[in-house]
């Protein structure tokens, strides 16, 4: 697994995240859509993937996961799909995820995470040395050890 440094990512997944705010609010104008994961924090690294949050109705749940489809996203396999959340992700060449969310949901941590990183360069800091800690992982053991990071941060604050 490769990290990239801020300057080589962030600036491309900031104009993406422009681009495709704009396409999903056309297919969903009430939604609320977020840059959220590595590529909205300043400084942190990343594999230079794009993550947006997008928060919903709950009675426009489902619906709206239907119609983020005909943006070109797919439901991601072999991860959490409850009635309050659903990953998509792009089924082109760029590497986005939609995190579809229940607004008022507690899938809304994926925004109070990164308002807390934001926020504390020190859990930034503590951020990049384990995602660079990881590079030799696979991505499962990656994502676990993110994991357990993250619910740390949720939780002490």
């Amino acid at each position: 697994m490769k990290f990239y440094r801020p300057d080589q990512y962030q600036v491309g997944c900031e104009a993406l995240f422009l681009q495709v705010k704009s396409k999903v609010l056309v297919l969903l104008p009430h939604a609320r859509v977020e840059h959220i994961g590595a590529s909205s924090i300043p400084y942190a690294v990343s594999k230079g993937d794009l993550d947006i949050f997008v928060g919903i109705k709950a009675d426009e749940f489902e619906s709206s996961v239907k119609l983020l489809s005909s943006l070109g996203f797919q439901e991601k396999v072999d991860t959490l799909r409850t009635a309050e959340l659903c990953m998509l992700e792009s089924i082109s060449q760029e590497d986005v995820a939609l995190q579809v969310v229940v607004n008022g949901s507690e899938f809304e941590c994926f925004s109070k995470f990164r308002d807390l990183l934001c926020a504390n360069a020190d859990l930034v800091k503590q951020y990049k040395k384990l995602k660079l800690s990881c590079e030799d992982l696979s991505q499962g053991a990656y994502r676990e050890k993110k994991s357990v990071f993250v619910e740390w941060v949720l939780a002490k604050r």
